[in-house]
């Protein structure tokens, strides 16, 4: 069985756009390959966290992956701050990786933009230790939305170039991109995609929302100009919360389109809120079910699971330079 490797930082608030861009199709692929599913908290720390406020994030984020369905007997659901072996490959490989490389990062530069205050070190080696994320545990499968592909790359490059001066040690992995993730944008500007770190609540539908929150929320979105409830490139309001609907209902979008034909976008916006409340309620209530202790214990057994992968490897990595 093929081996995948993925992780969210328990930042922000978890939702619509990131439970389809990631964890929906991560049900799926627990079945079929050796999973292994990190909260990746150690990239958290590229931005000031709170201490308490992001402990707190940790838990929650790994109930958000429980409730979602991911099944802790049929994947590994672990910390990256409880793997220190983590941090051990990524300055071997931050050690290897060339300035220019990294220079050419989007997200790097898109990050400094938005935090000019703190460009620091870690977020311009940030992708150094996503590459031993993933190469740590012979990954051959990584899934990610389209702005992660350009670290999959580099991670790519830096297992040839390691190969290449020490034989073939890391597994190159391949890519597997999730186009669902560039679909949902922000219910406040639908130009941009939903962000969990949006200025305004009111950019996304999180997962753990309320129903009354969740009605108001799109009520208030945007729409075009108009009345027709179509999909079609001069409507991105309207062609995003179609999406939506389509997501969570699992009806194709022409055919939510033949429903709500002359109805305009009062009653349409009315049925898609009780839809996403719908959708949203069975998670909610596993989400709301999960104790503090459950989650301690899946994290603790987790931790063991990655450690035994992921030291195994790094014995093998520092034998091979001399260490």
């Amino acid at each position: 069985m093929k081996r995948l490797f993925s992780g969210m930082q328990p930042t922000g608030i978890i939702h619509l756009g990131n439970y389809f861009g990631a964890l929906h199709n991560w049900l799926e692929l627990q079945k079929k390959y050796d999973s292994f599913f990190s909260i990746v908290d150690l990239h958290a720390l590229t931005i000031y966290q709170e201490p308490a406020k992001l402990n707190r994030q940790i838990f929650d984020l790994t109930k958000i992956y429980l409730a979602s369905g991911l099944d802790p007997e049929k994947c590994v659901i672990f910390r990256q701050s409880e793997v220190p072996e983590h941090l051990e490959l990524a300055w071997i490989l931050t050690c290897m990786m060339p300035m220019g490389e990294l220079n050419r990062m989007t997200q790097f530069k898109d990050k400094s933009a938005q935090h000019e205050d703190n460009i620091n070190a870690g977020l311009f080696t940030y992708p150094c230790l996503m590459a031993a994320d993933i190469l740590l545990y012979d990954t051959q499968i990584v899934p990610v939305g389209e702005d992660q592909v350009q670290h999959v790359e580099l991670t790519r490059m830096i297992a040839k170039k390691f190969n290449n001066l020490y034989g073939d040690n890391f597994v190159v992995p391949e890519v597997s991109l999730n186009k669902i993730s560039a679909r949902l944008k922000g219910l406040d500007d639908a130009t941009r995609k939903m962000s969990k770190s949006a200025s305004s609540e009111y950019n996304y539908i999180a997962l753990t929302d309320s129903p009354d929150l969740i009605r108001k929320k799109i009520k208030k979105a945007v729409t075009d100009s108009g009345t027709e409830v179509v999909s079609v490139p001069d409507k991105p309001a309207m062609t995003n919360l179609l999406a939506i609907y389509s997501l969570v209902t699992g009806e194709l979008v022409r055919d939510i389109e033949k429903k709500f034909n002359g109805q305009g976008y009062g009653a349409f916006k009315n049925d898609l809120a009780e839809k996403v409340v719908e959708f949203l309620e069975p998670i909610q209530k596993k989400y709301n079910a999960i104790s503090d202790a459950e989650v301690k214990e899946i994290l603790a057994k987790g931790k063991e699971k990655a450690r035994a992968v992921a030291n195994k490897k790094l014995i093998q990595i520092k034998k091979v330079i001399g260490l």
